[in-house]
């Protein structure tokens, strides 16, 4: 029998690598900007195209590398930071991985330029599907530039299972948004198809929170600190009462690298506990610095899983310092209002005290003495001078012959004439008492009957199906109503959510919503749908921007699915709000009259029957 086992080819293991280092055009960016900040860069440019499936090109400041380097960095296994198997319990430095470059160079167009500060010459290195095209030397500044284009063009299969741009793109400024919060030290810039979406300058950590997330953020960020011999933890937690349903703002960093831990994560969670509402998620940036011999971080292959030595000091450590931090920071709400200038103290009493009244008694008063009675000769007391007491004699007198009138006939209600109201005859003299059709049940189903039994709704899901359709028949048919709102309301966001929201404003305004403003990171409505509360607004918007963030559709139907769901889910009653007998005829008219009365959009039961014939056999 044959041999049947035989070395990969070069180029074919480095596709199968590529299967672990790049599933996406984020993974390719988180990637090269580890590698620029390695490179002691303090300016670092990344310039996407098409959500990265075009072009991504990082330009950065830092120490260049040699002609030899720069070729031999696109080899397998080939790293600058590790030399031992014993340097993987030491790293201090980002882009290990050896076959980083490599891999995207064999699944993509590469092209890098590069120069170290010393060389007068530069490299230029053209690589397509591991193969060399062009090696030369070339002028180019201090610093490297890496370009990759036309990712997986060589692998069509894997081309396919790539997302619409729009969730491609917010993946792009996660890994983005990680690195710059791990490193505010660096001046860090992307653009989008031509369009700046982040200039964020050198900075300290919480500048650097605010310029990504919003200006509102700093409002709501409370330091934490905390030095042991195990680990030192600094960062800033959110307060309580800005506490949101999605986990956008939930960061840990390590040794300056982002990492996912749910056992630290519960951690910050039983700090905050009894000042959340329910589902809420807690906001926070947290740095940790440990050993790097106490953790192996090399256990993931994107290595945002961090294994520690010793988790269960770390959690009480981190869970007694944001308690410790939430207790002696004011959680208090913060008033965001302009001060009246007619409140402040005037100049001329900022430094006077207050004068003690002087207060005037006259002490010969008596109220019960006689009217006859004078006050004496004093003059304390002047307002009480004309006072003059009734006499009170004679008061039994009041009462005389009130006895015998009560007798008499003037007082007999016999003579008394009520005025009464015509009583006018019904327009059909043989109607009947109208019966309640519907009844509620623990203010969550709604019991109905029919001609072979009852149905019982759940008016959740009913809700959440008549709304669906009505929502979607406006936006097809553009015809929503909208109230216009005496004062338009602004609405703080990131710049991600902003993003979102202008991807779906054309569908939110058929709907009835109106944009008077939107800017980088707030929002204004002056106009918003007829059946929507003001209160309920930012409770609703919040909703569907969690609910894109999972997931963004492409741009469609099944985009126009995903927001119509998530404003039926927001805008519905909920279960425990009592109905009115009309409230409760309406909704179920309204659901039977929909195409699909059955199941609700998420596919679940809206209803059931009960037929005479089952609840006879209960009685049996």
């Amino acid at each position: 029998m044959a041999d049947i086992i035989r070395l990969l080819p070069d180029h074919v293991a480095n596709q199968i690598a590529a299967g672990e280092v790049v599933q996406r055009p984020a993974s390719v960016v988180k990637e090269l900007l580890e590698n620029a900040i390695d490179a002691k860069a303090s300016e670092i440019k990344l310039i996407v195209k098409e959500a990265g499936k075009t072009l991504i090109h990082v330009i950065d400041n830092g120490f260049g590398m040699s002609e030899t380097d720069a070729r031999l960095s696109f080899e397998r296994h080939a790293t600058s930071k590790i030399q031992a198997a014993e340097d993987l319990f030491n790293l201090c430095t980002k882009g290990f991985r050896g076959e980083a470059l490599a891999s995207i160079a064999a699944i993509a167009h590469v092209e890098l330029q590069t120069k170290k500060e010393d060389a007068e010459l530069g490299t230029r290195i053209k690589i397509e599907g591991s193969k060399l095209i062009i090696q030369e030397v070339i002028a180019t500044p201090t610093g490297t530039s890496i370009a990759v284009k036309n990712l997986f063009y060589n692998i069509p299969a894997r081309r396919n299972f790539l997302k619409s741009d729009a969730v491609e793109l917010r993946h792009i400024i996660d890994e983005f948004q990680r690195v710059a919060l791990a490193h505010p030290d660096i001046k860090l810039v992307l653009y989008h198809n031509g369009n700046e979406l982040f200039n964020l300058p050198k900075s300290n950590n919480r500048q650097r929170i605010v310029n990504i997330l919003g200006g509102k953020t700093n409002e709501k960020l409370v330091p934490i600190q905390e030095d042991t011999d195990i680990v030192k933890i600094s960062g800033f937690v959110g307060k309580p009462e800005f506490a949101k349903k999605s986990r956008n703002e939930q960061f840990f960093f390590v040794n300056n690298r982002f990492i996912k831990s749910p056992y630290l994560h519960h951690a910050i969670t039983a700090a905050f506990e009894g000042l959340l509402k329910e589902k809420m998620q807690p906001s926070y940036f947290i740095y940790l610095e440990v050993n790097p011999e106490t953790i192996d971080i090399n256990i993931h292959p994107t290595k945002t899983e961090i294994k520690f030595d010793d988790e269960h000091s770390l959690y009480a450590m981190l869970r007694a310092t944001v308690k410790h931090s939430l207790g002696q920071f004011n959680i208090a709400p913060v008033l965001d209002f302009e001060r009246d200038s007619n409140l402040d103290t005037p100049y001329n009493y900022k430094n006077k005290q207050a004068a003690i009244p002087n207060i005037q008694v006259d002490r010969s008063f008596n109220p019960f003495a006689d009217e006859k009675k004078t006050f004496g000769n004093t003059t304390t007391a002047p307002r009480y001078t004309n006072y003059k007491k009734e006499s009170t004699e004679g008061w039994e007198s009041l009462y005389v012959g009130l006895e015998s009138q009560s007798n008499s006939s003037q007082f007999s209600t016999e003579n008394i004439e009520f005025e009464s109201e015509a009583v006018t005859s019904s327009l059909f003299t043989n109607e009947e008492p109208r019966e309640t059709l519907t009844y509620q049940l623990h203010r969550k189903y709604i019991v109905s009957s029919i001609k072979s039994g009852i149905v019982i709704i759940d008016q959740h899901r009913a809700h959440q199906r008549v709304l669906y359709e009505q929502l979607l028949r406006n936006i097809t048919v553009s015809e929503a109503v909208s109230q216009q709102l005496l004062f338009p309301v602004k609405f703080t966001f990131s710049t991600s959510e902003i993003a979102l929201l202008k991807g779906v404003k054309e569908s939110l305004e058929n709907i009835g919503f109106m944009f008077s403003d939107i800017t980088d990171d707030t929002i204004e409505l002056s106009g918003i749908p007829s059946n929507i509360s003001e209160s309920e607004l930012q409770i609703i918007i919040e909703q569907m921007l969690n609910d894109f963030q999972g997931e963004i559709p492409d741009t469609g139907f099944s985009q126009t699915d995903v927001l119509v769901k998530s404003l039926a889910k927001s805008m519905a009653i909920r279960t425990g709000k009592k109905l009115e007998v009309e409230e409760q005829q309406a909704l179920v008219n309204n659901l039977f009259a929909c195409k699909e009365p059955s199941v609700s959009p998420f596919q679940k039961t809206i209803f059931i029957t009960l037929s005479v014939d089952d609840l006879d056999k209960k009685f049996i």
